[in-house]
């Protein structure tokens, strides 16, 4: 050992040879042990930090628009802790997200609306199991132009007459006696959104069902039927609360009469579902095969942790501290 440093004046040699045995003299057989059990910790706690590596791979997630703000939100927290973790997520609309989902191609989808039976179905067939968690309430906001001075509120048989199958309804004045014969702008979300299944099964009595004529825009983009809206006087639309609270400043906020109460959609009144019929649950699904993967796990608890600080931030209604621990137990099972 000391041939091959080589580097130290001969005196010094011997000092550290007497030093040696001395030491080894007082602590004999202990010492040794006590070496030998250093040397192995050491051993242990480079082991262990070789191994403990910092998370990577890629978690893509695609499907509800109006969901995309709080698991944006949530994937970016998580990406300060986890750098090596990509997050890309899509915004193609619950429909689209479970098709992809189904195939396979994403590890979550977001979703405005619970699986369907024929969704669930197609999983099933394509041997996918997955775990449904409940992340955040919201409410369907529906919208007119500022402009609009006349529509104060609108019974939920109006909304059904203006959105419904094979509607009549041309202009304001076919919606109440005494609006002004103005043609109706009518915007909605597009069909493959959760947001428009929940508003069709909600208002018309069936998902999916809805006007389909020359009068009616629908949009992929939730951000375009805002535009619509807030470029025509005589327009009317729906989408998520959140998104209106990002463009209240354009958009004049429209109060729903159920038959029992008038109510506008507010962060309350969606809270304690006296919003109805249109408030509704926001989910993450997640593949059983997936959630294996130490970071798409560690990323779903992380989501539970922190979705009820970040769900108000993003115009959503978070849950109860002890709803969510239930979702996280659900996640463990």
């Amino acid at each position: 050992m000391f041939r091959r440093r080589g580097r130290k004046p001969a005196g010094i040699l011997v000092l550290v040879l007497m030093l040696s045995t001395l030491l080894a003299a007082c602590g004999g057989g202990t010492s040794g042990s006590a070496s030998g059990e250093n040397t192995d910790n050491g051993s242990a706690q480079q082991t262990g930090e070789s191994t403990s590596t910092a998370l990577t791979g890629t978690i893509e997630i695609d499907g509800s628009s109006t969901l995309h703000p709080l698991t944006e939100a949530v994937a970016e927290e998580f990406g300060a802790a986890n750098p090596d973790v990509r997050i890309p997520i899509g915004t193609g609309g619950t429909g689209a997200g479970f098709k992809r989902f189904n195939n396979s191609e994403i590890a979550v989808s977001n979703a405005s609306r619970p699986i369907k039976d024929s969704e669930a179905e197609e999983a099933k067939a394509n041997g996918i199991t997955y775990h449904e968690v409940l992340v955040a309430y919201d409410g369907l906001s529906v919208v007119v132009n500022p402009s609009n001075e006349f529509v104060d509120k609108l019974t939920v048989d109006e909304l059904k007459k203006i959105y419904e199958p094979n509607s009549t309804v041309k202009t304001w004045a076919d919606v109440r006696e005494g609006w002004p014969a103005e043609e109706i702008k009518i915007y909605s979300p597009g069909t493959d959104h959760g947001t428009f299944d929940y508003f069709t099964e909600a208002i018309n009595g069936e998902a999916q069902a809805s006007r389909n004529d020359s009068q009616i825009t629908f949009s992929a983009d939730t951000n375009a039927v805002v535009q619509g809206v807030a470029g025509d006087k005589n327009s009317i639309g729906y989408f998520g609360f959140s998104f209106y609270e990002e463009n209240q400043d354009k958009l004049k906020l429209v109060p729903i009469d159920n038959g029992t109460a008038t109510i506008a959609p507010s962060m309350e009144t969606i809270k304690d579902n006296s919003y109805a019929p249109l408030s509704r649950p926001l989910l993450l699904y997640v593949n059983d095969k997936e959630l294996e993967r130490p970071e798409v796990s560690a990323f779903m608890n992380f989501y539970l942790d922190n979705a009820a600080s970040l769900a108000g931030e993003v115009g959503f209604v978070p849950l109860q501290d002890e709803q969510y621990k239930a979702e996280k137990d659900k996640l463990a099972k």
